[in-house]
């Protein structure tokens, strides 16, 4: 597998590309990951990791072969441009020394690495299997970020010149397709995987945690957790926060806009920015919330389906969607049964939902209980796990002994 991210990064697809590998490795096959240093989602480097040029590692019965890279912590198109060389360039130069594969399989949205394991199939004539988690030509057009228009060419080509040499491609949502049938995909060759929850249910009673937390027992809390990008538009709960000093808004977790988000609240005393939850306490955290939020820019439609939305469905608590009506997003929370929407980038619409849960305990418990049940029959881990090894057993012409 090449994955630019993988454990001990508990966010993004981190924890995805490490539960496929380390699933492989259980079932007794020899399992190697070309991967980069662990950065994400604050955006700088883990301390363990500073200075480190190479490195290679057993975790989990998985070798993980690590190379070093930029990390800019700061998001223009052309530090990500800068990312993405140094990732391919690293990779290109000191590919992992390993036996020839059966397969090689790339979790993109990392331009470089599935460039890079598209050169080592092809080195090694295997099959290439990448699973689209996130389309980073769209996204440079979608997000925001600066220089994004000239990036989002030059992304586009480099997805299309890795989809294109795939045996068969995965693809997390069905909103994906059109894009990628775009970029010259056979639909023929495209198989749905989606995500699945990858944290357990919560174990602490609620109350407890809230107290642990310093959240008073009649407040209510909106919880954002995960990367703090600019495809997230976080400013929209910055502004709901303003709007009613009784409601306690927390966002939890790191990324390129916290310090601005920092900034920008600085004057909002019931809005918390915290850091991320240890994995223990990650899943009693979401639970303790009274409603939980995912928000996205209003441009962002077909690009990205924010890998939190299985954690959070898997937490019990209603969701409150701040986007787009017509994305991949809001389609997940609408098939769960388990949120509501609300117009993307409108702080008075959000607070208006969170209002609306609040003032009705019952309705939100119930919504928020759609959460667990939508998990158990579509998102298991046993589930997820099957289809990434049914997508690599058709790449290889059949199921493997």
């Amino acid at each position: 597998m090449v994955s630019t991210n993988y454990a001990p990064e508990h966010a993004g697809i981190g924890p995805y590309a490490t539960q496929i590998a380390e699933h492989w490795a259980e079932v007794g096959h020899e399992t190697h990951v070309l991967a980069g240093m662990p950065h994400y989602p604050s955006w700088s480097l883990e301390p363990e990791y500073k200075g480190a040029l190479r490195r290679t590692e057993r975790r989990t019965g998985v070798t993980v072969h690590r190379r070093a890279h930029t990390v800019p912590a700061h998001q223009t198109a052309v530090k990500r441009a800068l990312f993405e060389g140094s990732i391919l360039l690293h990779g290109a130069v000191a590919p992992p020394r390993m036996r020839r594969p059966d397969a090689v399989m790339a979790q993109m949205p990392s331009l470089a690495g599935g460039i890079l394991a598209a050169r080592l199939a092809a080195k090694w004539k295997v099959p290439f299997v990448p699973v689209v988690q996130d389309l980073m030509g769209a996204a440079a057009a979608q997000s925001g970020i600066s220089g994004g228009d000239k990036a989002a060419v030059l992304a586009g080509r480099a997805e299309a010149y890795a989809l294109k040499r795939a045996a068969l491609v995965g693809i997390i949502h069905e909103t994906f397709t059109d894009r990628v049938v775009g970029m010259g995909v056979d639909p023929g060759r495209i198989r749905l995987v989606p995500n699945w929850s990858h944290v357990p249910q919560p174990r602490r009673p609620r109350a407890e945690t809230r107290r642990h937390l310093g959240w008073a027992p009649g407040q209510t809390v909106v919880l954002h957790s995960g990367n703090m990008g600019l495809k997230q538009g976080l400013e929209v709960l910055v502004g709901a926060a303003r709007l009613d000093p009784s409601v306690r808004f927390v966002l939890m977790g790191d990324g390129s806009r916290r310090a601005a988000l920092e900034s920008l609240s600085a004057d909002v005393p019931n809005l918390d920015i915290i850091p991320p939850a240890a994995d223990g306490e990650f899943p009693d955290i979401l639970a303790a919330a009274d409603v939980l939020a995912v928000t996205q820019h209003a441009a962002v439609l077909d690009m990205s389906v924010p890998s939190k939305l299985t954690s959070y469905f898997q937490a019990g608590r209603p969701v409150v969607a701040s986007v787009a009506a017509e994305g991949g997003t809001a389609q997940e929370v609408e098939r769960s049964g388990a949120g509501v929407l609300v117009p993307p980038e409108d702080p008075e619409a959000l607070l208006k939902a969170v209002r609306v849960l609040a003032e009705d305990p019952a309705g939100a418990d119930a919504l928020g209980a759609a959460g667990p049940r939508h998990v158990a029959a579509h998102l298991s881990r046993e589930a997820g796990l099957a289809r990434i090894d049914a997508l690599i057993d058709e790449a290889l012409g059949g199921p493997q002994p």
